[in-house]
């Protein structure tokens, strides 16, 4: 027993078999898959969710630079701005060291968007 594919293309022909909107069949033997098998399942599509690409930083994540603390800033040595713990750039920016906000002040550096650390 053979399996029958048949693929339809434009309009269907009423009862023709030849030309444009013909029905085509190809045959397979029948060794190469059991009649009885039900037919391979086709994969999904894959979907892409709102809430995934709303939640998802547009920008590329830095790895933190390793060091710091909860008594330590991030100083920027390129801006002369300084990081606290926990907000976005602390230890993320091209250049920079770790030291106290004291330490930082002194060297005349100013506070991200003019916050002190807390």
């Amino acid at each position: 027993m053979a399996i029958r594919v048949k693929e339809w293309y434009g309009t269907p022909d009423s009862g023709s078999t030849s030309g444009k909107g013909a029905a085509t069949t190809t045959e397979t033997p029948a060794t190469s898959k059991p009649s009885s098998a039900a037919p391979a399942a086709t994969p999904a599509p894959a979907t892409t969710s709102k809430t995934t690409a709303a939640t998802t930083p547009k920008t590329k994540e830095i790895a933190q630079a390793p060091g710091g603390g909860a008594d330590k800033v991030w100083l920027n040595t390129e801006s002369n701005v300084y990081h606290c713990p926990g907000t976005r750039y602390y230890g993320t920016t091209k250049a920079g060291a770790y030291m106290t906000e004291a330490e930082a002040k002194s060297k005349g550096a100013r506070p991200d968007h003019n916050k002190p650390c807390q």
